[in-house]
């Protein structure tokens, strides 16, 4: 939690300095509507999550067992965990650096510059240096459409709630659920794992994560949230007309 403090304060300092805004301008303050879009992502992540580790359960052959020893701490501990990691990145990756990078280079290019170093961010956090060079490249790509797909959120609701609900729904299923992240094992205890039968089944994992999951949020959020060029062009018609 003392990360995420950290980075709220240095995101205020930023802002203060160089905008003379403040954190509002992350849209941090809750509307009916930025909740709806957090409820929404969430939900929306989690039903990726969810079927991604059951298709992966059965060609993989493996068997989730409840675990004996989950209970009331171990949710809080495990939901704690997941919020500050999600917090820490989203305000690092999608906060006062991204929306500054929106104006002086326009949503496309800020949101590709974001991806790219939430990519390679986790090379570091998941401690893969002197890994194989195709692990890299696969996570690489894996996290990157992920960052692309929270920075859009970001850039079209202008707020942070959208992001965080996105990211919270695949990490909680993933860590909390199906035990594969750091904090151990959680709700559903793993047991047996063969080699994929396909490369087309590796294939359809990896489509699922970096094309269909980012690519539906991304036409989602074009079509429900006009780009500023086109609200600038209606209100140009609109005072044009009278």
């Amino acid at each position: 939690m003392l990360g995420a403090v950290v980075t709220v304060l240095i995101s205020w300092a930023l802002l203060r300095w160089l905008t003379g805004e403040s954190l509002n301008a992350l849209g941090l303050s809750p509307s009916k509507q930025r909740l709806k879009e957090l409820l929404f992502g969430l939900l929306f992540m989690a039903m990726i999550a969810v079927i991604n580790f059951t298709w992966q359960a059965h060609f993989k052959t493996i068997s989730y067992q409840l675990n004996p020893d989950y209970g009331l701490m171990k949710f809080l501990g495990g939901s704690l965990w997941v919020f500050n990691a999600v917090l820490f990145e989203e305000l690092v990756f999608r906060g006062c650096l991204l929306l500054l990078l929106i104006r002086y280079l326009g949503i496309i290019r800020a949101c590709l510059l974001s991806s790219v170093a939430f990519g390679i961010y986790h090379w570091f956090s998941y401690e893969l240096f002197g890994s194989r060079l195709i692990l890299l490249i696969y996570i690489f790509l894996v996290t990157g459409a992920g960052g692309w797909m929270f920075a859009y959120a970001f850039a079209k609701t202008k707020s942070l709630y959208a992001p965080v609900g996105l990211h919270l729904g695949w990490n909680m299923v993933t860590a909390m659920v199906f035990s594969a992240g750091p904090i151990g094992h959680q709700l559903l205890i793993p047991h047996g794992e063969t080699a994929y039968s396909s490369e087309w089944v590796t294939l359809l994992f990896f489509a699922l994560q970096t094309i269909v999951a980012p690519g539906l949020v991304t036409w989602y959020l074009y079509r429900i949230y006009p780009s500023v060029e086109s609200r600038n062009s209606s209100s140009l018609q609109q005072s044009t007309k009278t």
